[in-house]
């Protein structure tokens, strides 16, 4: 706590490990043995402790946020580490450190194929146990796209009174049957891989490759394709840019990630459900300032979730952000975005 609240400005990243004391309950009934998380912190809390930025990452996304939103967090960015304090948690059940399937501390019934299922309302509730261990008070502003923004959405509805400004990006209130759908193509593509019931680390690995390149299509368009995928030369018949691309996708994710946290995280996306167990007019109660970003070809997260987003949050506003390249529109035009996050937070 005393490195975390240094009067020294942290300007370098700095990660940090969570380990819970207890079993960790899940929403389907079933316990996890135990829970560690590993998140990062980034700048300095101010006096008042009210420069909280917090990252909730998407599905094969990490705490590490400059990564992979790099153009947005960083000195002389967005987010400038000088002035905020920003945390991001990597979520249970992913590949980067935090308690998932190829945890060697839990029990065997919990490895690899056999981990138990996950909700977004378990990962909040691995949010919160950070935050408190942290003793953060005030969020200023809590952002997240895809599956992060899933997370943005089921943490303002816990603990709305802790949270300034919410910026939920590409995402939605319940995910939708042709979401599920993909996932579960990709699910299909995994479990046709036998390896994935081997037990071992790289079980599943070439139905992860598969699956990526399922993926892919549902994160992309037809237009983003067109412009960077289309050949030149118009004599070939075979070996072509696209299909080079999904196979280079899929050999990628596969040297960073693992087929069961694949599985799983497609899982707890497919469990998104604000509404579920919850009064129907939960939104309309959350009165948080909301920046609701959706992306105008999103195949995946089309526009009309985000309306419906911002039609039930009483404070929200709605930014239709155009784009060629789909779902994946949040990490490349990265200028807009910092244009309509700096104008709804008032930042110079």
């Amino acid at each position: 706590m005393s490195t975390i609240y240094s009067e020294a400005a942290l300007l370098q990243p700095t990660q940090q490990f969570y380990s819970s004391q207890s079993e960790f309950q899940l929403e389907s009934g079933r316990k996890l043995s135990n829970l560690s998380l590993v998140y990062q912190t980034w700048g300095r809390l101010n006096e008042d402790k009210s420069n909280v930025i917090w990252v909730c990452h998407a599905l094969t996304g990490n705490h590490r946020v400059q990564e992979w939103w790099g153009d947005l967090f960083g000195e002389g960015k967005c987010f400038d580490p000088n002035d905020y304090f920003i945390i991001a948690v990597n979520v249970p059940g992913s590949a980067y450190g935090s308690t998932g399937p190829l945890s060697q501390d839990l029990i065997s019934e919990e490895q690899f194929d056999s981990f138990p299922v996950l909700t977004i309302r378990d990962m909040v509730a691995g949010l919160e146990l950070v935050r408190k261990e942290l003793a953060i008070e005030r969020i200023h502003a809590l952002i997240g796209a895809s599956l992060g923004g899933q997370q943005v959405l089921e943490w303002s509805l816990l603990i709305p009174e802790k949270i300034d400004y919410i910026i939920p990006i590409a995402t939605n209130l319940k995910h939708s049957p042709f979401g599920i759908a993909f996932n579960e193509a990709q699910r299909m593509a995994i479990q046709a891989d036998p390896t994935f019931y081997s037990k071992q680390e790289n079980g599943g690995e070439a139905g992860l490759k598969a699956a990526r390149a399922i993926g892919m299509l549902s994160y992309r368009t037809y237009e983003g394709y067109q412009i960077t995928q289309s050949e030149e030369d118009n004599s070939g018949f075979d070996d072509f840019k696209a299909s080079s691309y999904q196979k280079y996708q899929g050999e990628k994710l596969a040297s960073r990630f693992n087929a069961f946290s694949y599985w799983i995280l497609s899982k707890a996306m497919d469990s998104h459900n604000v509404f579920r167990n919850r009064d129907a007019t939960i939104l309309n109660q959350c009165k948080i300032p909301a920046l609701v970003i959706g992306i105008d070809s999103d195949l995946l997260f089309p526009i009309k979730e985000q309306e419906e987003i911002a039609n039930q949050l009483p404070n929200a506003t709605l930014v239709r952000l155009q784009s060629d390249f789909g779902h994946d529109g949040f990490l490349v035009e990265i200028e807009i975005l910092t244009n309509h996050i700096k104008q709804f937070l008032k930042i110079n």
